[in-house]
């Protein structure tokens, strides 16, 4: 088995948790989404990205709005709906489920 392997399924596994997280702060443009995940050291390129915001839009937690841009067309902005942040709550209580089951299991 290889680590590697692993820990792409375990950042894949999150990458939605983390955008819809960045998304809560503020509507995002898509490069800049991919910046702020490269900051976090999670690594994404944008044909993993594209897809993912469209599966979360068509879901209904996420949507858009294009804005004028000063260097070059409109861009589109996305957001998190009402039905976004209520799934937002529902990855966190997931999140901290598991991360207690992990701590408990290390720490006996």
């Amino acid at each position: 088995m290889n680590a590697e392997n692993v820990k792409s399924q375990m950042r894949k596994g999150t990458l939605e948790y983390c955008i819809l997280l960045l998304l809560r702060k503020e509507p995002a443009y898509t490069s800049d989404i991919i910046q702020k995940l490269h900051e976090a050291k999670l690594i994404v390129v944008e044909g993993t990205l594209y897809p993912l915001l469209t599966r979360l839009k068509n879901g209904g937690f996420l949507s858009y709005q294009w804005i004028e841009s000063t260097q070059g067309p409109p861009r589109k902005y996305y957001q998190l709906t009402e039905e976004g942040e209520a799934f937002l709550k529902e990855l966190e209580a997931a999140w901290q489920e598991l991360n207690n089951t992990i701590n408990h299991i290390r720490n006996n």
